[in-house]
C-alpha cells in the first residue's frame, strides 16, 4: 500500500500534476528546531519536574535511539522530539509513573516509525526527479515543500479507508474518469464521485 501511494513522488515531483497546487502544504518546522531551553529548564530552578526526567533520562534514550537508527544526529533528533511529544502531551512530567523510560521508548518508537516512512518518501522522491537536469530540478525550499507535502498526504491516505483510498488513487494517478473507475470496480458512478470528493476534502483538511 505505502509503495503505491509513492507513485505521487512521479506525479507531483515536477510540481506537474492537476492536483498538486490545491494540495500544496506549508511545511512545519521541526519540533527538534525549537528552544529546548525555554522547554526544559536547564538553570534556574532544578526542581521543575521536566528538567530532572530530562536531565536524568536524555543521554539514555539518545544511546537507545543511535543503536536503532545508527546515526548519532538522527539519534538526537528524535531524543529531543521524543521529550517535546511527553511534555506537550496530555500527562504532566511529574506524573508519568514509576518507569518513564517504557513511556519514553514508547514514543521513540512512533517517532521512528515516521523517521523512517519519511526516510522512504524521500528517496523515492529523488529517484523520481534524478533524470531532470539541474536547471529544472526543484530548488531546495521546493524539495522541502515537496516532501512535507507527500508526507502529509502520505498520511491521510493511510487513514482513509481502502474503496476510499483505492478509487482516489485510480482518479488522481492513473487519470481515469468517474465513468471508467465505476466500470473496472463494479461501483456506482454516484459513489465513485463520493469517495473521491471524501479524500480530497480529507487532503485539504491536512492543508
Amino acid at each position: 500500500m505505502l509503495a503505491a501511494r509513492f507513485n505521487w513522488v512521479k506525479a507531483v515531483a515536477t510540481c506537474d500534476h492537476p492536483s498538486y497546487r490545491s494540495l500544496r502544504f506549508t511545511p512545519q518546522k521541526s519540533s527538534s528546531s525549537q528552544n529546548a531551553g525555554g522547554l526544559f529548564p536547564l538553570t534556574g530552578s532544578s526542581r521543575h519536574p521536566a528538567h530532572a526526567l530530562y536531565a536524568e533520562h536524555h543521554a539514555w534514550l539518545v544511546a537507545w535511539l543511535r543503536r536503532r537508527l545508527g546515526d548519532g544526529a538522527d539519534a538526537a533528533d528524535l531524543a529531543q522530539d521524543t521529550f517535546l511529544r511527553l511534555l506537550l502531551g496530555d500527562r504532566a512530567p511529574d506524573r508519568i509513573g514509576p518507569q518513564p523510560r517504557a513511556l519514553l521508548t514508547h514514543i521513540a518508537k512512533g517517532l521512528m516509525v515516521d523517521h523512517w516512512r519519511r526516510k522512504d518518501v524521500e528517496r523515492a522522491y529523488l529517484d523520481a526527479i534524478s533524470h531532470l537536469p539541474p536547471a529544472q530540478a526543484p530548488s531546495g525550499e521546493d524539495r522541502l515543500i515537496l516532501i512535507e507535502s507527500l508526507m502529509r498526504i502520505d498520511a491521510v491516505l493511510g487513514q482513509l479507508p481502502r474503496q476510499t483510498r483505492e478509487i482516489f488513487l485510480l482518479a488522481q494517478l492513473d487519470g481515469l474518469t468517474l465513468q471508467q473507475i465505476a466500470d473496472c470496480t463494479g461501483v456506482a458512478v454516484i459513489t465513485v464521485r463520493r469517495h473521491v470528493k471524501r479524500a480530497l476534502i480529507a487532503c485539504m483538511a491536512a492543508a
